[in-house]
């Protein structure tokens, strides 16, 4: 072999080595005892993964660490990966006045692979009085991400969350992929994946079992592509609720897709408050759903409140060109289609095509009920359609 060759080989061999760097956090002190909290050690060997040339990866072998709350802050030279071999588990306590377990921050080309996070949600549950009590304690997130862009999350299970399992804030071009969320079904606040604020947002091929929302969609989120969702238990999926707060950005462009909904509290659902601030939500499509013993499977609540003391004054969240098409089941409610909106701003544009839902329990046929809700009607209707044209 020339000696120009092997000059080239051992160019390629160290621009490889420089391309991926392993940043095995047992390298940096880590016991995976499952008792050794690991905050620093992965707070140390991230840092030196972030400011490292070329792809790095932070690396979490095969096996239990406990796992304190930590920031993952950028931005970094290049892509980062957390790869995730064996399992991270939080501290077994409320955690109380604390709002993250595992927060990423200001990164652009992130991967998280694979791995269990075990939230340890049950020390946390009986505290989550935020339904009843104004002046609330914070509970943690298993994980957030603020202003983060093109990631990647894949194969991740994440058990027992404290409050949400995963939360966005002000994120672009983020997917998730095969990715496992379970928490039991009456476990408060343990949405899936909320999010807000985000864009360019898919959620493919995930199985989610959770005590609230599987996913929920808040103010400015926009683009939303999400397919091949399995809910239940849970509140199903809802966008809202919407119109909480002054200058609320709209939630536009949002699709859901060959997902289904098992013993789930609601389905397919849009909400806001009454009262409420102005707000918009449009252009949203809801389409190739099953739906199995679903409480509410079509529903848009303009009168959402979820305190003991409500009004009786109208939202002024406008909602239009809402599209349900192909959704077919069984409802574990009388009322499988319940639209209403506001008398303040009518719904318009929505549309119910093909609908084919049976009410699954004694004492009637399955019905709608619609309120200041304009659209149209295509195929099948069953139960009959109550929109106005």
């Amino acid at each position: 072999m020339s000696l120009v060759m092997l000059m080239v080989m051992s160019a390629l061999a160290k621009n490889q080595a420089q391309a991926r760097q392993v940043f095995n956090i047992d390298d940096f002190g880590a016991v995976g005892d499952g008792k050794t909290d690991i905050s620093k050690v992965l707070y140390n060997a991230w840092n030196r993964a972030c400011q490292s040339k070329g792809t790095s990866v932070v690396l979490i072998p095969r096996r239990i660490y406990l796992l304190g709350p930590v920031r993952l802050v950028g931005p970094c030279s290049s892509a980062i990966e957390l790869q995730i071999e064996g399992g991270l588990k939080a501290f077994h306590s409320p955690q109380l006045g604390t709002d993250h377990w595992i927060t990423f921050r200001y990164i652009d080309r992130l991967t998280i692979a694979g791995g269990v996070l075990d939230g340890q949600g049950a020390a946390a549950w009986p505290y989550n009085d935020c339904s009843k009590n104004v002046g609330c304690k914070k509970l943690p997130v298993t994980m957030r991400f603020d202003f983060v862009t093109n990631a990647w999350i894949h194969d991740l299970t994440s058990l027992d969350s404290k409050n949400s399992h995963f939360n966005l804030f002000a994120c672009r071009e983020v997917t998730f992929e095969r990715v496992t969320i379970g928490a039991p079904k009456d476990s408060p606040n343990t949405d899936g994946i909320h999010l807000a604020t985000s864009s360019n947002i898919f959620i493919r091929d995930s199985r989610i079992a959770t005590g609230d929302d599987c996913i929920s969609i808040g103010p400015g989120s926009t683009n939303i592509n999400m397919t091949g969702i399995a809910c239940g238990p849970g509140h199903g999926i809802s966008i809202g609720s919407l119109g909480g707060s002054p200058n609320e950005q709209p939630v536009t462009r949002v699709l859901l897709g060959s997902s289904n909904f098992t013993g789930t509290q609601n389905a397919l659902r849009i909400k806001t408050r009454a009262p409420s601030h102005q707000g918009v939500v449009s252009d949203i499509t809801f389409q190739d759903i099953i739906v199995q013993n679903a409480g509410n499977p079509i529903i848009i609540d303009q009168q959402y409140c979820p305190y003991k003391t409500c009004s009786s004054k109208s939202s002024r969240v406008k909602i239009s060109d809402v599209r349900f098409r192909n959704i077919r089941g069984t409802s574990s409610s009388l009322v499988a289609v319940d639209i209403n909106c506001s008398p303040a701003v009518p719904c318009t544009g929505i549309e119910l095509r093909d609908i084919n839902l049976e009410y699954d329990g004694r004492g009637g046929k399955a019905s709608s009920a619609c309120a200041n809700a304009n659209g149209a009607t295509y195929g099948t209707q069953n139960p009959p359609s109550c929109l106005e044209k």
